[in-house]
């Protein structure tokens, strides 16, 4: 075995490198082989290379993704995200426990077949509780339905992973064309058979049609979604589409090829409707042209330029995104415009970084032009790490030739000939987009040696994250480049003088990056039309949650929160009431459904004690417990201080102390003044942006939903989400079906055909069974 380990560390350190920097990709590409990182390998790693035994220890102890012991043959990895934490992840993770009969401590069952794991975002917001076994994701997902996702699992184990995207080739005229949007979120939903499907209807048929694999569709909602595009007729969606549909969904709007295939058709189809005459299809369909669809209601309003062409563009199509001039803007910038001319016009723009607290570009762009070095480095952050947020995700698998195009005009402008894109190991599909448009552009001449004939060199490669929300603070993401742990450093200098190795360092988030080219290309002009006075051009945004419309949307600058809540999303859910939205993950706020009017930009989130942070946009309901979501949000940024300044170290944990005796009916009136105190000094106190906006849900909550604390305090949780102050009742309208006995794990529910059913409030374990399938509502929280 040792031999076996040797020979495996040998080969990864023969492609990866020696040097002391390259300690996480190495470790990273052991525990893809091995599922772990055994102490063996460990040692094999400090023996061949530059790399220390503390160096090791140190970086595998800080970043989440690093395991140290044995996993199980797969790993189930369970979403905690701010979206899935509200729609009841945690009570799906205790329902996996309980399926793999852990004990407390275990991770790995006992026959070593599943190994569980809290994540903290899949970036699936849309399908929340979302979970995922090894390449295969799972959304919307429930306690009672645990049992069912693992037996599919291992019912389909062994199949071809359902990511991997088979390329059509159809021969003559096309009779027109269909978009199949293949993000993550239509994937996990089922795009892939949806499209497998439709290469049998095709094949069998002999149906000629063009087949367009397009990116992230941004109604997520409606996913799978089929878009149908024929010469000469308005364009038709299919939304929600099963793979059953899809046969007589293409013989309704295509003829089949030659006669035989023409009749096979029709037999099979007269076959299949006499059989399932009663049945309707299980999908929508919407004429592009047709007013109040959902489709037509989410889209209205939006104004896409970070998502230009969103649901049109193959993602890795080099021609087809020249087409639509691409990389005109660059053509534009490296053959008629100075450096310092392109940074002017980034400035007249307006253009904020999206990635925090809307820090101007062309300061930051300025500043590393002006310094004198020989070497210069550009960083584009795609680490998003805030759970509830999906923006970059979405961005990298969609338009990568945008984000890279976007990062070289920048590369220009300020003097770096070289690039990171620091994305997050939870993205395979993002990594794998971006690191296919890479090499597509050097074989193009976009990027390496003398770019388009200009003299200007740049190149850039893919840095894949370990697992650590602190890392999307500057300092902290170029000291994991730098193979050490993500902990942030005092600034000055800043980065844009010494950032990478000491070199002078541009770094963006990916959003701000790709609006460069459209600027650029379109003049800043019409950038500076969009938005309000003081925050320019649009933003993009995650919206998840409670809301019957989740998805992208991209949107101006200034809109409200009401339109994109009761427009764009088409309101709360399942009839509730909306209670508040959360902007800005675990560094934003919640604003109150009162203030609902209040303006999306920079300043007025700021006003009112949130952030716009990199775009997540959760929206609550009246089911939602606020003292939960601070919780929550405090434990998170708990958990991912790096633990250098006393402030944040220990005034989160004390503020978490605090929240936890509240949250559990132990609380006293004056602990609300304790703990609005901690979360003050905390945000004086903190070195980086983690401490310091860490405490904003917590003084946005007690501002906002103080009754809440109140409530808390005296024994009751209004929203019945506190598993400490609640308990499980049967009305009266129980039909005595027996479902909830059968199905409760721990027997608080005795089977009694006919008769009411009673919870024993002392064996219930609060999992949420009982209601979810009761069939008659009768199960209610008091």
């Amino acid at each position: 075995m040792n031999n076996n380990i040797n020979d495996i560390v040998d080969r990864i350190v023969a492609v990866k490198g020696i040097s002391s920097e390259k300690v996480i990709s190495i470790l990273q590409a052991i525990q893809a082989e091995l599922n772990y990182l055994p102490e063996e390998a460990l040692k094999r790693v400090c023996e061949i290379t530059e790399i220390t035994q503390a160096q090791i220890s140190g970086i595998s102890t800080f970043y989440s993704q690093f395991r140290h012991q044995p996993v199980g043959e797969h790993i189930v990895r369970v979403c905690v995200g701010t979206a899935c934490h509200v729609k009841g992840a945690g009570q799906v993770y205790d329902a996996f426990r309980r399926e793999l009969k852990l004990a407390d401590g275990e991770e790995t069952d006992s026959d070593k077949k599943f190994t569980l794991e809290e994540v903290a975002c899949l970036g699936c917001c849309t399908l929340a509780p979302v979970v995922q076994i090894d390449d295969v994701t799972y959304g919307h997902v429930e306690t009672g339905t645990v049992k069912d996702v693992l037996e599919d699992f291992l019912l389909k184990e062994g199949r071809e992973s359902e990511e991997k995207v088979r390329t059509l080739s159809e021969k003559g005229l096309p009779q027109g064309e269909i978009r199949i949007g293949l993000g993550s979120c239509c994937i996990a939903s089922g795009s892939s058979g949806v499209k497998e499907a439709l290469e049998d209807t095709l094949s069998n048929s002999g149906i000629n049609v063009d087949v367009k694999q397009v990116g992230c569709v941004g109604v997520c909602n409606q996913v799978p979604m089929m878009e149908i595009h024929k010469p000469g007729e308005d364009a038709v969606y299919y939304t929600k589409l099963k793979s059953e549909d899809v046969g007589d969904i293409i013989q309704r709007h295509f003829k089949s090829d030659g006669f035989m295939n023409r009749f096979k058709s029709r037999f099979y189809n007269y076959a299949e409707n006499l059989t399932f005459s009663n049945i309707p299809l299980s999908s929508d369909h919407y004429s592009v042209n047709e007013a109040d669809t959902p489709i037509a209601e989410f889209l209205k309003g939006q104004i896409n330029i970070a998502t230009e062409y969103r649901g049109e563009i193959r993602p890795s199509d080099f021609e087809e995104y020249k087409s639509k001039e691409g990389f005109s803007a660059l053509e534009k910038c490296l053959k008629d415009l100075s450096p310092n001319q392109i940074i002017d016009e980034i400035e007249k723009s307006g253009l904020k970084g999206r990635g925090g607290a809307g820090f101007p570009s062309a300061i930051k762009w300025r500043m590393v032009n002006k310094v004198q070095s020989d070497k210069k480095y550009i960083i584009c952050n795609g680490d998003e790490g805030d759970p509830g947020a999906f923006m970059d995700r979405m961005l990298l698998e969609s338009y990568p030739f945008r984000i890279i195009e976007g990062i070289i005009i920048a590369a220009y402008a300020v003097g770096a000939t070289e690039g990171r894109l620091y994305i997050r190991a939870e993205y395979p599909l993002a990594v794998e987009r971006i690191r296919e448009g890479i090499k597509i552009c050097r074989e193009k001449g976009i990027l390496g040696q003398n770019i388009l004939g200009s003299g200007f060199s740049f190149d850039m490669e893919i840095f894949e994250g370990a697992g650590a929300f602190v890392c999307g603070e500057e300092t902290a993401l170029i000291a994991s480049i730098e193979g050490k742990r993500g902990i942030p450093q005092l600034r000055p200098p800043y980065p844009a003088e010494k950032g990478l190795w000491n070199q002078p360092t541009l770094i963006n988030n990916t959003e701000t990056f790709s609006l460069v080219p459209w600027i650029l290309r379109n003049g800043s002009d019409k950038f500076c039309e969009i938005g309000t006075e003081k925050s320019k051009g649009t933003k993009v945004f995650a919206l998840a949650g409670k809301i019957n419309r989740g998805g992208l949307i991209e949107v101006p600058m200034g809109i409200s929160i009401r339109q994109i809540v009761e427009e764009i999303g088409g309101g709360v859910a399942g009839g509730k009431k909306f209670k508040a939205v959360q902007i800005g993950g675990p560094s934003g706020g919640c604003i109150p459904a009162s203030m609902a009017d209040t303006c999306i930009d920079f300043d007025s989130l700021k006003e009112v004690g949130a952030m716009m942070g990199s775009g997540g946009l959760i929206v609550l309901d009246e089911s939602d417990c606020m003292v939960d979501i601070a919780h929550y949000f405090l434990s998170f940024t708990q958990e991912e201080s790096c633990g250098r300044c006393t402030f944040c170290r220990i005034g989160t944990r004390r503020m978490l102390e605090i929240l936890n005796k509240i949250k559990t009916g132990k609380g006293k009136l004056e602990d609300l003044d304790l703990l609005e105190k901690l979360a003050i000094n905390t945000k004086k106190g903190s070195i980086c942006g983690l401490g310091q906006t860490a405490p904003n849900p917590v003084l946005s909550t007690l501002k906002y939903f103080r009754h809440e604390y109140e409530a808390h305090i005296n024994g009751t949780c209004p929203s019945g989400k506190c598993e400490s102050l609640i308990k499980y009742e049967i009305k009266d309208e129980c039909t005595g079906c027996t479902k909830c006995a059968q199905r409760c794990p721990v027997d608080a529910i005795k089977a009694k055909p006919y008769e009411l059913h009673e919870v024993d409030n002392e064996l219930c374990i609060k999992c949420d069974i009982c209601r979810q399938i009761c069939p008659v509502d009768a199960v209610v929280i008091r």
